[in-house]
């Protein structure tokens, strides 16, 4: 790799369309480096003018109207993994992994959590739980042990089908044929007749070993889906009041209250709150009906995190492709071990960040950029490396930010930190020797970033004391907006 062959970070770099025509479309710009913190919410698929998604809604209500009905039946181990256990669709680049998209899907615990609550999660049809409609998410409200990205790969599982035609749709209009092939794509859809999942070759873009999904924004959350655990528990008061049942409103107003009793701390109202919530089960009806009369807001929040995250994971990869990749140090790559690999690269994106005006991408009005996207534009350091280059290594003693390898013999590691960590000091003192000896390796690079003087002077102290300010090891990155110089004076 030359420094004029950048990597195609994007679905719209690497399959050569503007980044327009995908918006256009409705589509968002995969980052094909990493998943993004996106999440497909079926209240907006319940919520929406567009006959399509209230469609694929009512399918999902069917599928769970089929488990339903199973609900008393006894089945195999194996029927239970085919039918309530589902692979993540990680062709769609959704989710918290942070390099690669390969994420762990839905385990046995959703699975069990599903069978569970299944007969208080979906109304038969013509029955009523005194909401507008079922929704999945109750199976988060229930539990508690749900949260969003399993209800999104859930429902991406059973939206699949239309995913795959959206995708075919702009592939065939738009993408050059020797990108894209003829794909079979298993679990595509469900026949109910013969209770089995169907496979069907359709014709998508391929990127690697594997074909890509498009996936529409305005079906997409960041936070959390419209109906999430979280917000009912906060919402408890309105929830409580809102109880058309005089009767019922003063069991559960006694309950709360006696429970409650002198308690001033918040951590424990919010139990009892969640306690209260999980013994009168008609209160989680209450909560839904109540996000069903707000939903026009749903839309709204999905469009200001689809901003932010533009921002982060678009705007700032874009830069550095303008100009991390043309540093000169990254074309000269002499033969060096594992350890002067990852010192030279994280020096290289230290120099980039203080003498290319870096900081200014990790420093931003909007906020500042976390460990988890310095730890992915190290691993962008990294895409031109002769070497092994694995994500979180988890050898026993916890997950590692990246190991550099040759051979088992030639391994080093590379931890982000930001200085801001509340765990710095103790991290630099112990964790670095814990991963030495679970990784057999000899070798580690540790990069703290610092945004301010504060932090500047907070882990200068502490290298001070640990005796590391003159460490080979330890690169400090100064990403502080308040101490270089204008363009004019350089």
């Amino acid at each position: 790799m030359t420094t004029m062959d950048t990597p195609s970070i994007f679905f719209s770099t690497y399959f050569g369309v503007p980044r327009e025509q995908l918006d256009g479309y409705g589509a968002f710009d995969l980052n094909l480096l990493a998943d993004v913190e996106l999440f497909v919410d079926p209240f907006l698929l319940f919520n929406s003018v567009n006959p399509e998604y209230q469609e694929l809604h009512e399918n999902i209500l069917r599928y769970l109207r089929y488990l339903k009905s199973l609900a008393h039946e006894p089945l195999s181990d194996a029927t239970i993994r085919d039918l309530f256990r589902f692979q993540e669709v990680s062709q769609n680049w959704f989710g918290y992994t942070k390099i690669g998209n390969r994420g762990a899907g839905l385990g046995t615990d959703f699975a069990r959590a599903l069978r569970s609550t299944i007969g208080r999660v979906v109304a038969n049809e013509g029955e009523s739980f005194g909401t507008e409609s079922s929704h999945l998410e109750k199976v988060s409200l229930i539990t508690g042990k749900v949260g969003l990205d399993k209800i999104s790969d859930f429902t991406t599982n059973l939206i699949k089908d239309y995913l795959v035609t959206y995708t075919e749709t702009f592939a065939r209009e738009h993408l050059d044929p020797s990108l894209c092939a003829d794909i079979a794509v298993t679990r595509i859809r469900f026949n109910y007749e013969t209770e089995t999942w169907m496979t069907e070759v359709r014709y998508l873009p391929v990127f690697g070993d594997d074909y890509v999904l498009l996936t529409p924004t305005d079906i997409l959350v960041h936070q959390d889906t419209w109906i999430n655990h979280r917000d009912m528990v906060s919402r408890y008061p309105e929830i409580a009041a809102a109880v058309d049942d005089d009767v019922l409103r003063d069991k559960v107003d006694r309950y709360f209250y006696s429970a409650l009793k002198d308690s001033k701390k918040k951590a424990e109202e919010t139990a009892i709150r969640t306690t209260t919530l999980a013994t009168f089960p008609e209160l989680i009806d209450v909560y839904i009906r109540l996000k069903e009369e707000a939903g026009d807001g749903a839309v709204a929040v999905s469009d200001e995190e689809l901003a932010r995250l533009r921002g982060i994971f678009v705007e700032l990869f874009s830069q550095l492709l303008q100009e991390f990749w043309s540093l000169p140090e990254m074309e000269h790559r002499p033969p060096i071990d594992s350890f002067d690999e990852a010192k030279r690269r994280c020096d290289v994106f230290k120099k980039w960040v203080e003498d290319k005006d870096g900081w200014r991408t990790l420093n931003t009005a909007r906020g500042r950029a976390s460990e988890a996207d310095v730890q992915r534009l190290i691993y962008l350091t990294l895409q031109a490396s002769d070497f092994d280059v694995n994500r979180e290594v988890n050898n026993g003693r916890g997950p590692v930010d990246l190991k550099v390898s040759r051979g088992s013999r030639d391994t080093s590691l590379i931890e982000v930190k930001l200085a801001s960590n509340s765990h710095l000091a103790r991290n630099l003192e112990r964790q670095v020797e814990i991963y030495k000896k679970a990784n057999e390796t000899k070798n580690a690079v540790k990069l703290i970033v610092f945004y301010d003087a504060l932090e500047q002077a907070k882990v200068e102290r502490i290298l001070k004391a640990q005796e590391l300010t003159e460490s080979d090891w330890v690169v400090l990155v100064d990403a502080r907006d308040d101490n270089k110089p204008s363009a004019s004076v350089a």
